[in-house]
């Protein structure tokens, strides 16, 4: 079940993103768009091609556990629809415990439902020589039914044209993560 959250061809379903809705891209360095300029970052991109505000939440270095304290401020402040939560690469680069990340995720969708605000994931791969999905993010996926990006970043991390260093896209990575992005909240009626 955990696969086909994301494989499938039907995405859980959201509620219509109204053209004044505000969306919250909370994550690290790859929300940040470390890698190229903060124009050709994925939130900025998927801004364009959504029509709606997005408002990039992203700080480099940031491990879940930090990214979970500054969750409920941002939100606050922010008031988003919708969040797009794309976190945990640097848990896993740096080989923090899988349990914890998994439990920082799953806080941050809490605390996002809490206050009504619906929830997208997009799994972060592990790293190595032929980096793969990390099953933490299928699994809450399922566990919530949550719409989910599960190969995005694979695809983009395992092709030196789309990335600016190991582990970051570059403009043109970035861009195919929102078009991802845009695509899934199609499926999931929300555009």
């Amino acid at each position: 079940a955990a696969v086909l959250a994301g494989c499938g061809k039907s995405a859980p379903r959201l509620a219509p993103l109204a053209t004044d809705a505000v969306v919250l891209a909370f994550g690290d360095s790859l929300t940040f768009g470390t890698g190229a300029a903060a124009a050709q970052s994925y939130p900025a991109e998927l801004e364009r091609l959504s029509g709606r505000k997005v408002v990039s939440a992203g700080v480099p270095g940031e491990v879940s556990a930090s990214g979970l304290a500054r969750l409920p401020a941002v939100l606050d402040r922010v008031r988003p629809q919708l969040l797009i939560l794309c976190h945990g690469g640097n848990d896993i680069l740096r080989k923090l415990d899988s349990a914890a990340l998994a439990g920082n995720l799953r806080a941050m969708v809490r605390l996002a439902r809490d206050r009504g605000v619906a929830v997208v994931l997009i799994a972060v791969p592990k790293p190595g020589l032929f980096p793969s999905a990390n099953p933490i993010y299928a699994e809450i996926a399922a566990e919530f039914g949550l719409p989910i990006e599960p190969d995005a970043l694979v695809d983009i991390l395992t092709n030196n044209e789309l990335k600016s260093d190991p582990i970051h896209p570059n403009a043109q990575g970035y861009t195919l993560l929102a078009k991802r992005v845009a695509e899934l909240l199609k499926k999931a009626q929300a555009l």
